[in-house]
């Protein structure tokens, strides 16, 4: 009897995790450059002596869906998008170099450029600073040139430019904070094939309507699970009152 029981109450704990997986992806829905976490599970035996007739649920490493985000054209000076593949290398809070794909940019007051959330841009030597009374202008390849404000391109100065890598997507991992970083802990090397796209970002890679039917599909079976195991006590029950003594 305890054999089903491992299974179904494995099987709910993995599922209520999916279910935070699905829901930060729902959350997510409008963050920019935001790739989609996956879950997968499988089953496994249960190591020790009298429970090699036990099976139970573990989730397996977590993975990523890479798959491009929709551009949507915004006409801002200080949004990119990047074109296929690729990241932009910022400064992650604990000073180490991270990777992500949201290209929403600013200028912070000290005159750096940054995220939105305060994440400075790591250009070839470290965060790019800006001039201040500047317009910013960013290539393609990722080059930050400023031109004084009322002036024309011909004033036309270089602040640094962007560092843009592309590292194997299965040698990135996903930190608690949402961004990426390669398992070894070394920093990527630039690739000049990585372009971006001027007055652009891109969009999340999470299909809501698709997260939706995934919620109420893990909904079911995570009540599926918890049948199973109200079964396996009715059955218990059944089974001590057949055994029961009788007067």
């Amino acid at each position: 009897m305890d054999r089903v029981i491992y299974i179904a109450m494995t099987g709910a704990r993995e599922v209520t995790r999916q279910q935070a997986a699905v829901a930060h992806n729902l959350a997510n829905v409008a963050t920019h450059g935001f790739r989609q976490e996956l879950n997968v599970f499988r089953a496994l035996p249960v190591v020790g002596e009298g429970a090699k007739t036990r099976a139970y649920v573990i989730e397996t490493t977590p993975r990523t869906d890479f798959t491009p985000g929709a551009i949507q054209i915004t006409n801002r000076p200080l949004d990119v998008a990047l074109r296929g593949a690729g990241w932009i290398a910022v400064q992650a809070p604990d000073g180490r170099e991270a990777y992500t794909r949201m290209g929403h940019l600013q200028v912070s007051q000290n005159g750096l450029l940054q995220t939105t959330n305060g994440l400075n841009v790591l250009g070839d030597a470290g965060p790019i600073a800006v001039p201040p009374d500047q317009d910013i202008l960013i290539a393609k390849d990722g080059t930050v040139s400023t031109v004084p404000v009322g002036q024309n391109l011909n004033a036309v100065a270089v602040a640094g430019r962007i560092k843009l890598v592309n590292p194997p997507e299965d040698a990135l991992q996903r930190g608690e904070d949402g961004l990426f970083r390669l398992a070894d802990g070394q920093p990527a090397p630039a690739d000049a094939a990585v372009t971006l796209v001027s007055g652009a970002l891109e969009g999340s890679n999470v299909n809501p309507a698709a997260a939706m039917v995934d919620m109420i599909s893990l909904a079911r079976q995570f009540e599926l699970q918890l049948r199973v195991i109200r079964a396996a006590e009715d059955n218990h029950r059944s089974g001590d009152k057949v055994l029961q003594p009788t007067a």
